[in-house]
């Protein structure tokens, strides 16, 4: 009895911290409802006058970008801002032949009389962290935008952001993200799901409250003054975009977040692709916890529910263990259940953790409705997402959990790019990518063994008890053999 005490144990703590995490997106959805009903009242820059018009630096952090680095070049030279007031520097790390590609566009651009400059370095020391923070040694701006490869914003993207900086205490201007390639394929369609729940619901969740939210690492601005004071960019983590948005929430800056601009921007096409971004995410988030939950934790100045959302913010990442600790042990637990008759109380009672889901599903649908529209329609159209979201996140599981371990038991590792795709210009021609990677590795094989233990799972739901089987748990074993099956074989062709 001691092993299924331990097992009963260890999934009844992994259920209940699912529930109380789904229970603070509940508290961000009210948040998030209560934020849309408010009428902004920021005072702004007038940038129709020069005096009020200040100096931008826009950094863009680039590493072997062959196929998206003149989209880019091109997007970022036709901005709409005063060139006397307009510097860019093109943070080139590149072992490739594109380094040549971008020194010659950069030339070009030079040629033109914009304000361009290619700055490198001799190694890649702290990744984009070090790339970031040499290129501020040099800028000259007050504030500095910051794109990645993929990202194209609109025309008068600074047009809309700077203004908000006329208030001192702002020291970062995000914008939302949005998909150019949402409908390539399912696994396209289900990335762009997860990160709207995150642009909608949480950031403007967290942010009306004064919560900490997080400079998404592109699609933002920094006043440099803010990233100095709060001890400038390091490279200790994977996500050095969470490590300074939190050191300089925890000096009093405040961020501002625009839902209302939208930056469009490239997803992974495939699945070695999303997989190792998922990994960096993720490992990244669970380091980040611990250097920073002590500083959160003993802040003084901090409101308790603050500390509460951040540190459940930087555990976001580590709700995937528990999910994959409920998901292996489940099966056992359907077992323990049909055998001993004096523990039908206690599963009666974790029944109601089902509620997780419930509470999933409604916030979810107030995020899909607001960036993709609601009525009876969309909302069929919601539930088939969900579901599949659901499905082929819990398939995600073992990998971000193995990246979560990583990140709490502090093993490094290299910052591994996400190979850039540009499908709009190549359409299917993105299989010839030369950055494609073409290791599989161990993980996988551990994954299509999660497959086949999950679809005995659903046989065991025929033959245990002695009531004609249990099919209570039938559903979710079922969603996961879908869901491991699929990161499986998507992994083994490195397709979409």
């Amino acid at each position: 009895m001691i092993l299924e005490t331990l097992i009963i144990a260890l999934y009844s703590i992994a259920l209940i911290l699912i529930f109380v995490y789904a229970l603070a997106q509940l508290n961000l959805l009210f948040n998030f409802l209560n934020a849309n009903k408010k009428i902004s009242k920021c005072e702004k820059f007038d940038l129709s006058k020069k005096e009020e018009t200040p100096f931008v630096t826009i950094q863009l952090p680039v590493y072997n970008e062959w196929y998206v680095i003149d989209r880019l070049l091109d997007t970022i030279s036709a901005l709409n801002y005063p060139t006397d007031k307009l510097e860019i520097q093109v943070l080139d790390d590149s072992t490739d032949e594109s380094f040549k590609k971008t020194s010659a566009q950069i030339l070009s651009l030079q040629k033109k009389g914009l304000n361009i400059a290619h700055v490198t370095r001799t190694d890649r020391k702290n990744f984009k962290a070090g790339a970031l923070k040499e290129g501020l040694k040099i800028a000259k701006g007050e504030f500095i935008a910051i794109f990645d490869a993929d990202f194209l914003p609109q025309k008068d993207w600074l047009q809309k952001t700077i203004p908000y900086f006329k208030n001192n205490e702002i020291g970062v201007v995000q914008t939302r993200w949005g998909h150019l390639n949402r409908n390539f394929s399912i696994l396209t369609k289900v990335q762009a799901f997860a990160l709207d729940a995150h642009f909608t619901l949480e950031q403007v969740g967290r942010n009306s409250k004064n919560h900490f939210i997080n400079f998404n690492g592109t699609a933002g601005i920094w006043r440099k003054k803010c990233i100095l004071d709060a001890g400038n960019w390091e490279g200790d983590t994977l996500t050095e975009d969470l490590d300074l948005s939190y050191r300089a929430q925890l000096k009093n800056w405040k961020f501002k977040y625009l839902l209302d601009v939208e930056t469009p921007a490239e997803l992974p096409l495939i699945m070695s692709a999303a997989r190792s971004q998922q990994f960096r995410w993720n490992k990244g988030g669970a380091e980040n916890f611990q250097k920073l939950m002590y500083r959160v934790i003993k802040d003084k100045q901090l409101p308790f529910k603050s500390k509460l959302h951040g540190i459940l913010h930087l555990l976001n990442s580590t709700m995937f263990l528990n999910i994959l600790i409920v998901a292996i042990l489940s099966i056992p637990m359907l077992y323990i259940k049909n055998e001993y008759e004096h523990l039908k109380y206690y599963f009666f009672a974790m029944s109601f953790f089902i509620s997780s889901t419930l509470i999933f599903f409604i916030c979810y649908w107030f995020a899909f409705k607001t960036t993709c529209g609601g009525g009876f329609k969309q909302f069929l159209k919601y539930i088939r997402l969900f579901f599949t979201f659901f499905t082929i996140a819990m398939g995600f599981s073992l990998n971000n959990s193995l990246a979560v371990l990583e990140g709490h038991f502090g093993k490094k590792s290299d910052f591994i790019r996400t190979p850039k795709f540009n499908t709009q210009s190549r359409k299917n021609n993105w299989k010839k990518n030369k950055y494609i990677s073409k290791n599989i590795p161990v993980n996988v094989i551990m994954e299509g063994l999660l497959a086949i233990y999950f679809a005995f799972g659903m046989y065991s739901a025929f033959v245990v008890g002695n009531q004609g089987g249990d099919f209570g748990l039938f559903p979710f074993h079922l969603m996961l053999f879908i869901g491991f099956s699929f990161v499986f074989s998507k992994s083994l062709t490195n397709n979409t």
